[in-house]
C-alpha cells in the first residue's frame, strides 16, 4: 500500500497519553507508547484491517483498538494517515471535525 503517516494532532494525542501514564510509571508509559505505535505498523500491508468507525460509516475512515484506546486512521490512495488516538470513552464526534 504505502507508508503510515501520523498527523500532528495524532502525535500530540499519543504524547499526552504517554505523559498521563508516566505520572504513575515512566517505564510502563514507554512500553505502552511503543506497543501502541507498533500496532499501527501492520496497516502498511493491511490498510483495511480496522473496522469502519461506527460514528461516521465511511469506508476510508477506520479504526483499530489497542487496549482501551481507539486509533482512528484514513485510508488514502498512497498512504495511511493516523488521524487521532483517544480513549474509548471519548465522544469521537466532539473530538473530530469531519
Amino acid at each position: 500500500m504505502g507508508k503510515v503517516i501520523w498527523s500532528p494532532s495524532a502525535k500530540i494525542d499519543l504524547k499526552e497519553i504517554i505523559e498521563y501514564i508516566s505520572k504513575d510509571s515512566k517505564y510502563y508509559a514507554q512500553i505502552f507508547g511503543a506497543k501502541l505505535f507498533a500496532s499501527t505498523k501492520k496497516l502498511k500491508e493491511f490498510p483495511l484491517l480496522g473496522r469502519i468507525v461506527p460514528e461516521y460509516s465511511r469506508q476510508d475512515l477506520r479504526e483499530i483498538i489497542f487496549q482501551n484506546y481507539r486509533i482512528i486512521y484514513r485510508v488514502k490512495e498512497n498512504f495511511i494517515e493516523i488521524v487521532t488516538v483517544c480513549h474509548g470513552s471519548v465522544d469521537i464526534k466532539r473530538k473530530m471535525d469531519l
